[in-house]
This record gives structure tokens, C-alpha cells and sequence, in this order.
């Protein structure tokens, strides 16, 4: 058998080659360059779904896309037979693509229903879409009902029936009220599958006139609503018998025996038993709606097994089971149970599971080689058994041209001995009563040498011990054999320790350091050879050699964990430290070091395990430990200083470039060290400067100190606590380093020219300490850029810059600067760019022309100027304007000259701020960084007319009784040519209301109006302003006052002085105040009207009659003076009885004998007691008698 293997094909489809008698797997790879020049029929990429329901608002899209080499053209056919898309102006196909777009705007979208197939086909076969069926979605519209009220008595079952419209797709159901709140449902009201709303029995509250069942239309997005419903909940003991024999008569009540409590019943389905079909893959929905009082519950049982609890759900109430993803398994009988205090009942219902067909092995696409056999099989299930037909180019198999090599029996197709040029595309369909399934699957006939896609020189590596796998991927057809070398040497065989794969990847069980090395696949097939060369390397283990061990540490101690690790030297290790498998706290009393972890002040909250993880990029090792707080033992004062200088400071490991410095610590003085700071001198460059070099840890007594050449090196050590800083100690001998070529070149090389014809080269000099031997010297190098010639140089010493002279104008250059000592030059610098110096430029911009925008804005436009006449580096443009005149005067008026910049390589610009009206002139210059060209030659435009400024002043004289004159100058700004002057005026009363507005126009030459016919004693607003052709300008405005006329002056002076006006207002004054006087008297001592003086006289208890006329007693008031409302109802016989007393009826309103009338009126006693202190009244909180209701709206 021959080995199978896979690749990865960039367009997706999936290939299968056939070598000799066997079929074997093949994929097209992704790279391009192998797809490059391999042939391929058709493949259909995307297509719509097979059921399309479209919205008719919008255009239909049916998609079709395929791909193939050459690319595949496209065709369609609509109910069988072919759809000329060029014929019918509303349907497009995109450009190399097989979809359609139909617009249907303005037409029937109907016109376009029906069933649609995509045909994709090359010079090598063709391939079909799927039976694309296209449909409208619709709403249509609730038929016309009247809904007479249902009348039911409590306690019985009800079904509101929905009945929606039969739409495409079906609607969604719900139950609403007219306020469009949703009805509430629970396990006695539900809604069914099919929208009908269940009552399992009614209650009164179910009385209510808006039971609405609502139908929304998904792809219309359409709600509709049926008309609504009343329901009457009646409960018969509460009604008489003559109320009763009037519902009996009606037609529309539910002559339902009176209903109590019963025994559950199905209401759906009905009967005891029912059948249901469900398709595999569907969803299927089982239901049960039970009556019965109390209200039953539901419950489900599968009789066959159990029910499938990763699939299934229950929803209304546990009324509805739903079985999502139905498989076979799920047919049989499912038992519903209904039950309540009386009793169950049983529905069972029988679920028959059918499919439609579904895929069992689909064919796959092949690539074949002359001469070899393939195999297409397409194996499909389904319930009944589906029907399999072949086609090859969408035509019948049948019915295509005879081909003796290939060979159909039922859901296989052979292939012998293919020949080049027998490439095709074979459809398979497999269809019941539910369904069908459609595949394409080509056949394509290739001779292709071998090519090896895995990247050559892979470096693979794996930890000893571990398995490793070295990828050979090729492609070829025949698909080539793969064979495996190692060391270019011998052969390996599908044997211990290796395993050839066969996609012929090469498996290594257990890989050692000896399976390091080179090694080499070749694909070889009967047309040529390939090999790739990839590389293996086998890596030590991480190994964590000393672990961290269990502690208890005093609480405000230190804890120190550690962890030695081992790993291969050729990896980078990472060292984490976890607490309880979390990240360790964000405080700093936490320290990690390479090898350790400190643990500062240890306080109750640090108890926990601690573990450190050594990470490679390979493998990772990592062990634990617990750490303990125990509380401190009591200790005398401690006293706390800087602790004692290190002492004997030694050098060892000395070499060219490093020396390592070991120390003695000195006494910490009951504070820890926290870290040593090593320090230098250099008794060469800088003697007597000391520089900090390096810092360690307080618990190191070592450091390793990396040094520059040519130095004499002194060193010394300073211990830090949380005190300070200790004495340095003694320094340690001299050690000095031998010269050598400097390390570094000098930093901030720039280029920059000061003058037109000059480059300053400069750089940042180099330290004592940098320059690494004696003569340290600068080679300058620099060379114009992308001009070929040689690097020009000079050698420089104690120097920061080079001024190199005679260069072009800003011209760029290349520069680098080197460090050079006795012993050689540094290493080779990077080159930077620079500038030679600027000049000012050489020319104005040319072709200026202005835009003017409106009267205060005008756009500057010209040309750029040539980069060669900039002579720098162009900033930008400066334009220079002034207003020369208005365009009133002849004469010239020069103002102050307003300058804009505009920066960047600009061609236009705005001129803001102009005045209207006016002459202006302009000139542009370019401007550099050494300044400003030569302005272009001055450029003048004029800016249209405005409106006017204000006038310059509004007066008003000679007031007079009913005129005044307005006098008023014309304004500072014409901006135009005056074409007159408006003026609005209007009076303003006392409470500066205003009045009807005025207007008047006045010609340009007038300065002065008189107005006359105004009213005397009034305030005027008046609003001035001048006008041009633009329009008018801002408003200015005034107000005066006309002169009273003098005889009324004088009568109402006399008026308000006259002796017998003044005796008439203060008698009117008192009057009222006796009145009022008279008024709180009487009603403080509770003086009797009229019919309460009758009423002692008589001693007689009856109440006076009702006048005729309106109902009401015809005198009455009592002490509190709660006057009766007005067309009151009095008791039915026409009186009121009275006790003897002259109580107020509002103390006894709550009496036991008052009673109201079926229309409300108030029957009872109208009695009441004395009045009670007006204090105690005021505050009480009883609730309001009748009679006191009655009173509060007099």
C-alpha cells in the first residue's frame, strides 16, 4: 500500500491522488508557486442557500462564486431551462463572478420567484451550484372578524384562538394588551406552539376586553394584530336568579356545567395518544397542555430510555420539551403526565425520527497521473434510503459520451488508466423525499515533478529525552516517495528510533545528544528528485539542583529561599517566583534574585508556599516550600547606625577587560545591609574623582567589574542600610589596563552649513576613559550624496568640529566621524546626513492671482517655486498686502502693510480681515532658512462692496408736544456706495411695553428729518441704520420723550391738591374700616341670622321647608359656619330632624345612623354638638365627616 500523505491547498479545496491499484490523499499547497501553471477545473467556492426568501423592498442577490484555472466562466438556468441574463435589463452578473444582482425596484418581485442553478465551467469540466429555489417573503393580511365577547364561568378551561395569516417565513406569535404589555402567562395561562392562548381554568381576573394576539412577519419586519378579544368571567352564586335568567338567554355564554375542583385532562393534544414526526439534525418541540382545578403540573418521561439531558430543555411551564440536534436515537414513546391534588392523566405521544440525506463519505476532488486509477465514492444516509446519480459537467452520466475507463457502480465511480487532457467535474446527487445533497468533485490529470515545501535549513530543537519531528512536506504526481539521510550519509529505515510518517514527516521516539545533527529528505517520483536539508539539535534538561526548604522566620525577620538551577547553556533561562500559584505581591520587600528570593519584614500575611519556576524557551522546571510566621521573642532596645566600612578589599580574576572584587562586610549595627556600592578612580584621566560603578546586593561580598583600556583603576566599597551610608573603605591597589583601539566613536555627528558655501561637521568628543590609548585623534569623513565619488578626509585632534569649505548651496552630504588612537581606529562608523549652508532664494513665485471670496476675504493663489532657486530648506511662503483707497477716494490712503506666512511647500492661502470696497495690493516671497527671496511684482485687486458701518451719530432735538427732529451723520465705513438710510420707530409705555413699529426710508444725501403727529407725554425707541446694494448695517439706536401739554399739567395739580377730593378719600378709608370692624365682631360672638332666631322662638325640632326653586334650605347657618353646599340632596321625606341643642351637625358626622342613597346622596340625623374650642378644631386629624366634605366647597 502506498503511503498517504497531506498538504495544505491556499484555495481550500482538498485533492486525492491515486497510485497504482489504492487511492492515497493529496492537497494542492498553499505556496503560489507551486499553484503557478497546474491546471484546474472548476470549483464552486460560495453559493446562496438552497431556500432563499427574499425581502421585495430590497434587490435579490444570489450568489455564485467559483474557482479554477483557466478562471471559469458562468452561466444560470431558472426552472430548467436558460436564463438569458443579458436579455433582462434588471439583472446583472458581477465581473468575473457568477453572482447575480436583480434589482427590483419598480417591478413585481414575484416575477423573479422560482428555481435557480449556477453553472461554472473551463476548458477542463464543469460544475453546478445547488437548486437555488428563490421565494418572497409575505405578510398577508388578517382576514375581517367580529369577536363577540366570551362569557365563561370560573373555573373552566378556555382556548383564545390566534389564527394567524399563513405567511413565508411563519410569523412569531405573542399576546399583548392595548397598552402593549406583554399578558402575563404562568402554569395556568400559556401560549401553544401554534399561538392560541390556554386558560387550564379562569379565575375573575381573567375578565378583561383586550386580548390581543399579534403576529410579526421576520423578513418584512411587520407586526399585525387581530382584533380583540373580551372575556367575562362570571361566577353564578354571586348573581340572582334574574341576572342569571338573562345570561341563560344569551347565546354567547358557556353553558359549562359549574366547574370546582377536577381531575387533570389534555386539552392538546386530545385523546390519549398522538404521533409525531421529527427530521434528524432538526429540533424537535413535543407538547402537552393540560385543564383541571387546581391547576395541574406537567411532566415528561421517555418509556424507551432515558431523554437525552445535553440536548434537551423545557420551556412554557414545563409544558413544551425541546430536543435540539435529533438523532435516530430519540424515536419512541414520550409519556406526559398532567397532575394535581384529585389525580393524573397520561398522553403519550409516538415520535417517528426520518432524514433527509446527509453525508456519510462525500467525494473528494483527485489528482490523478496518466495512467492511474482513482475512486470517487459518494456515501450518503438517510431515512427513506436516499436515490444516487451521477453526472460529469452537469450532464447525466448516462447521457455523457461513453468512456470505457470509467466504470459506475451505484455510489462509486472508478477511473483506470486516465489519460492527460481527461480532466472533469463529476457531480453526485442524493435525494428522498426530504431533501437532496449536490457535490462536486473534479478529476484532474497531472504530471508534476516532485517539489519539497518545508523552508530549507530548518533548525529544530528538542530537550533530551523528549520525541522530535522533522518536517518533509512535497508535492508532486505522482506523489513522490520520501527517503531520509542523516549526515549525508546513511540511509534511515521505518525503524527504531525513527518513524517515517506519511505526510513523510521524520519521528524521533526519544531523542539524545547523538541524534544532534544534519539531515536530509529527498521526493523522488518517476519524474525527478528533490531534498531539503534541516538540522536538529538536542538540548540538556533544566534541573533545579538546590530547592527551596520549609522556613519559620520570626515575625519583622527576613526569610531567604533559593533555588540553584542547571540548564543547557546554549538557553536563555527565566526565573519566576509564585506565592500559593499566584504572582507575589507588588511590594518592594519582596527581592529576586538570580538564584534567590528575599522576603524583607516578614509580617503574618506572607505565610504560604512559595514556589520558583525556571522557564527555557524549551522546558521548565520548579519546586516548593512552605514559609512560617512566628511571632518575634521580646528583646532589649535595639540601636540602630550606618554600619562599618568594608575591609580588605582584594582583586582576583584579572583580565584585559574585567577584574572581580571580593570584600569583607563590617558591622551592620543591627540594621541589614542593603546593597554595596563599588566606586572608581582613574589616576590617568581624572585623579582624585571617585564614580560609582556598580551596585550589589547586601548579601553579596563579590562583584565582577567590567573596565576600559588605558586606565589606572582604583576601587573602593560603601555599605548602605536604612540608616546610611558607611564610610568608604580603604581603596584597594592600583590596577591598570592596557591601551587598545578605541571601542566607541564620538556620538551626535551632525552636518549643518553656517554659510552658503561652507558644512559644519560636529560631533560630541570622546572621555578620557573612552579613548582607550594615548594620540586620540577624529578622522572626519564626508562625501556629497548620491554623487559617486570618493569619501574626502581629514584627521583632527582636541577637536568637536570641522568646517569643510567651497561647497554647493544646500547640498546634501554624507558624514561620519571615527575615533583614532596609537593602537588603531574605532570601529566603522554610520554614515549621517547633513546639509551644506542655505542661501536666501534666488525668485519670487510666479503666476499670483487673487480669488476675492467677499468683501473681508480674498484667496492668494501662485506657483511653487523650482527646488533649485529655494537654495535651503523651504519654510514657506510670506505674503505682503495693504489697502491702498477706498474705492470712494482717488486719492491713494496707504495703511499699515499686514504680512501672513504660510507654511510648507503651500500654493495658496486666505487673506482674511479686508475691508469691502477697497483697492488692495499684494507680493509673495519664498522664505528659508537663511530668510526671505525677492518679493513677486506687487499685485492689486479690489474687494467688492459691503454692508455699512453705523452711523457715526443719531441726535435728537427741539422736543416738542407731539414732533422732535432727528438729525444723524453718515457712517465711518461706507464699504460701499450709500443707497439710503431706514428708520423704525415705536412708542414705549410705563411698563416699557412696546409699541407698533414705524418706518421711514430717507435718501443718502439727507442728514436731518422732523417728525411730526406723535402723542404728547410719550416715550419714543428709535432704531438708524445705513444701506449699499449688500444690504443694511448694524443699528444704532436713541429715545426721547415728547412734552406734556400744559393745561392738563394744571388740572392735575389742582385735582390732587383740592381740599374736598382729600375729605372724600379718608372718609371712604374709614367707612371701610368700621365695616371691617363690625364683620370680625360678629362673627367672633356667634350672632344667629335669621332662621336661627325663628328656630329659638318655636322650640320646635323640624327643619324649615326646601324653597321650590333650587332644593335648598331657605335660611340656615350653624356656629362653625359650615354653609350647606348648594343643590344638595335632602333626606327623602324633605326634612331634616334637629336635636334640641344648637350643636354643629360637623361634630357628629361620624354618627352610626348615617347612611347614603344609591346616588350618594347623605341620609341620616343632621344633629351635632356645641362647638368645641377653635383651638382643638384646628388640630385635629380625624378623617372628614360627609358632612364636612360637603361643606369644604362653599
Amino acid at each position: 500500500m502506498d503511503r498517504k500523505r497531506k498538504w495544505v491547498l491556499s484555495s481550500g479545496a482538498l485533492l486525492v491522488i491515486f497510485l497504482g491499484r489504492m487511492t492515497t490523499g493529496l492537497e494542492v499547497p498553499l505556496d503560489p508557486k507551486v499553484l503557478e501553471g497546474l491546471p484546474q477545473p472548476p470549483t464552486i467556492t460560495h453559493q446562496s442557500s438552497k431556500d432563499f426568501i427574499i425581502d421585495p423592498r430590497e434587490n435579490i442577490l444570489i450568489y455564485c462564486e467559483a474557482k479554477g484555472k483557466p478562471h471559469p466562466s458562468f452561466s444560470w438556468t431558472r426552472n430548467g431551462t436558460h436564463f438569458d441574463v443579458e436579455k433582462d435589463s434588471k439583472v446583472l452578473m458581477k465581473p468575473s463572478s457568477g453572482t447575480l444582482v436583480i434589482d427590483i425596484s419598480g417591478e413585481k418581485a414575484e416575477a423573479y420567484e422560482g428555481i435557480y442553478q449556477c453553472t461554472a465551467r473551463n476548458e477542463h469540466g464543469t460544475a453546478v451550484s445547488n437548486n437555488i429555489v428563490i421565494r418572497q417573503s409575505r405578510s398577508p393580511l388578517w382576514s375581517k372578524e367580529r369577536k363577540e365577547a366570551i362569557m365563561v364561568q370560573v373555573g373552566v378551561s378556555l382556548v383564545l384562538q390566534c389564527g394567524p395569516p399563513a405567511g413565508l417565513p411563519p410569523p412569531i406569535i405573542f399576546w399583548m394588551d392595548n397598552n402593549f404589555q406583554r399578558l402575563p402567562q404562568n402554569t395556568r395561562v400559556s401560549q401553544a406552539l401554534n399561538g392560541d392562548l390556554y386558560f387550564s381554568n379562569v379565575l375573575l381576573d381573567d375578565t378583561r376586553n383586550d386580548y390581543i394576539c399579534y403576529a410579526r412577519f421576520p423578513h418584512t419586519q411587520t407586526i399585525q394584530q387581530k382584533q380583540p378579544i373580551t372575556v367575562k368571567v362570571l361566577d353564578m352564586d354571586a348573581i340572582n336568579e334574574t341576572v342569571a335568567d338573562l345570561y341563560n338567554y344569551t347565546n354567547n355564554l358557556f353553558l359549562d356545567s359549574p366547574s370546582g375542583e377536577r381531575r387533570p385532562s389534555f386539552m392538546a393534544p386530545p385523546g390519549r395518544s398522538s404521533t409525531q414526526m421529527a427530521l434528524r439534525g432538526g429540533v424537535l418541540e413535543l407538547e402537552c397542555i393540560a385543564e383541571g382545578l387546581p391547576t395541574p403540573e406537567v411532566s415528561w418521561y421517555k418509556e424507551s430510555g432515558e431523554l437525552p439531558s445535553s440536548r434537551m430543555s423545557f420551556h412554557n411551564f414545563q409544558k413544551t420539551l425541546k430536543i435540539a440536534d435529533v438523532m435516530e436515537a430519540d424515536a419512541g414513546d414520550y409519556r406526559c403526565t398532567a397532575k394535581n391534588s384529585l389525580g393524573s392523566a397520561h398522553h403519550i405521544i409516538k415520535v417517528n425520527v426520518k432524514a433527509a440525506p446527509f453525508w456519510i463519505s462525500a467525494p473528494r476532488n483527485l489528482i490523478l497521473a496518466p495512467k492511474e486509477t482513482g475512486i470517487l465514492t459518494c456515501r450518503v444516509s438517510g431515512d427513506p434510503k436516499p436515490q444516487i446519480a451521477w453526472s460529469v459537467n452537469g450532464v447525466p452520466i448516462e447521457d455523457s459520451p461513453k468512456d470505457m475507463s470509467r466504470k459506475v457502480e451505484e455510489d462509486t465511480v472508478i477511473l483506470s488508466d486516465v489519460q492527460t487532457g481527461s480532466s472533469a467535474v463529476y457531480q453526485c446527487n442524493a435525494s428522498n423525499e426530504f431533501g437532496y445533497l449536490l457535490a462536486n468533485a473534479f478529476v484532474n490529470v497531472l504530471a508534476e515533478a516532485p517539489r519539497v515545501l518545508t523552508p530549507p535549513n530548518n533548525v529544530y530543537q528538542v530537550i533530551t529525552n523528549n520525541p522530535a519531528f522533522l518536517d518533509c512536506a512535497s508535492f508532486g504526481s505522482p506523489i513522490p516517495t520520501i527517503t531520509w539521510f542523516k549526515d549525508s550519509q546513511t540511509s534511515i529505515l521505518n525503524r527504531d528510533p525513527y518513524v517515517i510518517h506519511n505526510n513523510g514527516t521524520l519521528e524521533i521516539n526519544v531523542a539524545q545528544s547523538l541524534n544532534s545533527g544534519k539531515y536530509t529528505c529527498i521526493a523522488s517520483n518517476n519524474l525527478g528528485t528533490r531534498e531539503n536539508h534541516v538540522y536538529l539539535e538536542v538540548k540538556e534538561p533544566t534541573r533545579i539542583l538546590a530547592q527551596p526548604e520549609y522556613m519559620v522566620v520570626q515575625r519583622n525577620r527576613k526569610a531567604v529561599f533559593e533555588c540553584k538551577v542547571k540548564h543547557d547553556p546554549t538557553l536563555i533561562p527565566t526565573m519566576n517566583w509564585l506565592k500559593d500559584n499566584g504572582e507575589l505581591p507588588d511590594d518592594e520587600r519582596f527581592l529576586v534574585d538570580t538564584d534567590s528570593l528575599t522576603i524583607n519584614d516578614v509580617t503574618e500575611e506572607d505565610e504560604g508556599t512559595y514556589t520558583c519556576v525556571m522557564n527555557t524557551t524549551l522546558d521548565q522546571d520548579s519546586a516548593s516550600a512552605m514559609l512560617t510566621v512566628v511571632e518575634a521573642t521580646p528583646t532589649p532596645a535595639i540601636v540602630y547606625e550606618e554600619p562599618d566600612p568594608p575591609t580588605d578589599l582584594e582583586l582576583t580574576d584579572q583580565r584585559e577587560r574585567s577584574v572581580q572584587l571580593t570584600w569583607i562586610p563590617g558591622d551592620e549595627h543591627n540594621s541589614p545591609t542593603q546593597k554595596f556600592l563599588v566606586q572608581y578612580e582613574d589616576l590617568l584621566h581624572q585623579a582624585g574623582v571617585w564614580h560609582n560603578l556598580t551596585e550589589e546586593e547586601g548579601t553579596k561580598t563579590t562583584a565582577h567589574l567590567d573596565l576600559s583600556p588605558y586606565a589606572y583603576y582604583s576601587f573602593r566599597v560603601l555599605a548602605v542600610n536604612h540608616v546610611g551610608y558607611s564610610r568608604p573603605s580603604q581603596p584597594s591597589r592600583q590596577y591598570r589596563t592596557n591601551p587598545a583601539a578605541p571601542d566607541v566613536n564620538p556620538t551626535d555627528v551632525h552636518g549643518v552649513g553656517t554659510e552658503h558655501n561652507n558644512l559644519v561637521i560636529s560631533w560630541k568628543e570622546l572621555t578620557g576613559l573612552q579613548s582607550n590609548g594615548p594620540g586620540l585623534q577624529y578622522q572626519v569623513n564626508w562625501r556629497q550624496k548620491d554623487v559617486e565619488e570618493d569619501w574626502s578626509s581629514e584627521t583632527v585632534a582636541n577637536a568637536s568640529k570641522y568646517v569643510v569649505s567651497g561647497t554647493p548651496t544646500f547640498v546634501a552630504y554624507e558624514v561620519k566621524v571615527q575615533a583614532v588612537n596609537d593602537y588603531g581606529n574605532g570601529p566603522a562608523p554610520e554614515a549621517v546626513e547633513g546639509y551644506s549652508g542655505e542661501d536666501v532664494p534666488m525668485s519670487a513665485p510666479e503666476s499670483v492671482q487673487v480669488l476675492v471670496q467677499n468683501g473681508t476675504l480674498a484667496e492668494v493663489h501662485w506657483e511653487p517655486v523650482l527646488t533649485s532657486v529655494v537654495r535651503g530648506r523651504l519654510q514657506g511662503y510670506k505674503v505682503s498686502y495693504w489697502r491702498e483707497r477706498s474705492l470712494h477716494q482717488a486719492e491713494a490712503q496707504q495703511e499699515e502693510q499686514q504680512v501672513l506666512a504660510f507654511s510648507g511647500n503651500r500654493t495658496d492661502g486666505r487673506l482674511p480681515g479686508l475691508k469691502p470696497y477697497s483697492l488692495y495690493t499684494l507680493n509673495i516671497r519664498v522664505v528659508n532658512g537663511k530668510g526671505e527671496g525677492p518679493p513677486s511684482p506687487n499685485h492689486n485687486f479690489e474687494t467688492p462692496e459691503g454692508v455699512p458701518g453705523p452711523p457715526s451719530f443719531l441726535h435728537i432735538k427741539n422736543t416738542n408736544m407731539d414732533s422732535l427732529t432727528l438729525e444723524w451723520g453718515p457712517p465711518q465705513d461706507n464699504n460701499g456706495r450709500l443707497t439710503g438710510y431706514t428708520l423704525k420707530y415705536q412708542p414705549v409705555n410705563s411698563s416699557n411695553e412696546l409699541g407698533p413699529v414705524e418706518e421711514m426710508m430717507f435718501p443718502a444725501n439727507e442728514t436731518t428729518v422732523i417728525l411730526s403727529d406723535l402723542k404728547y407725554s410719550t416715550r419714543y425707541k428709535f432704531y438708524f441704520n445705513a444701506k449699499t446694494i449688500k444690504g443694511s448695517g448694524p443699528t444704532i439706536t436713541e429715545e426721547a420723550v415728547t412734552i406734556m401739554d400744559e393745561a392738563m399739567k394744571s388740572n392735575q395739580v389742582d385735582l390732587a391738591t383740592q381740599g374736598w377730593f382729600i375729605g372724600l378719600m379718608c372718609a371712604i378709608a374709614l367707612l371701610i374700616l368700621v365695616l371691617l370692624i363690625i364683620c370680625f365682631i360678629k362673627r367672633n360672638k356667634g350672632g344667629k341670622y335669621p332662621v336661627k332666631e325663628k328656630e329659638d322662638a318655636h322650640h320646635d325640632p323640624e327643619v324649615q321647608p326646601m324653597k321650590d326653586d333650587d332644593g335648598t334650605f331657605g335660611e340656615y347657618s350653624d356656629t362653625e359656619d359650615h354653609k350647606p353646599l348648594k343643590g344638595s340632596r335632602t333626606p327623602s321625606n324633605g326634612t331634616v330632624k334637629r336635636d334640641d341643642s344648637d350643636d354643629s351637625l360637623v361634630d357628629y358626622g361620624e354618627g352610626g345612623d348615617g347612611q347614603f342613597n344609591e346616588d350618594g346622596s347623605f341620609i341620616g340625623q343632621y344633629s351635632g354638638k356645641k362647638e368645641k374650642d377653635t383651638h382643638e378644631g384646628n388640630e385635629s386629624s380625624e378623617a372628614p365627616s360627609p358632612v364636612n366634605a360637603m361643606n369644604s366647597f362653599v
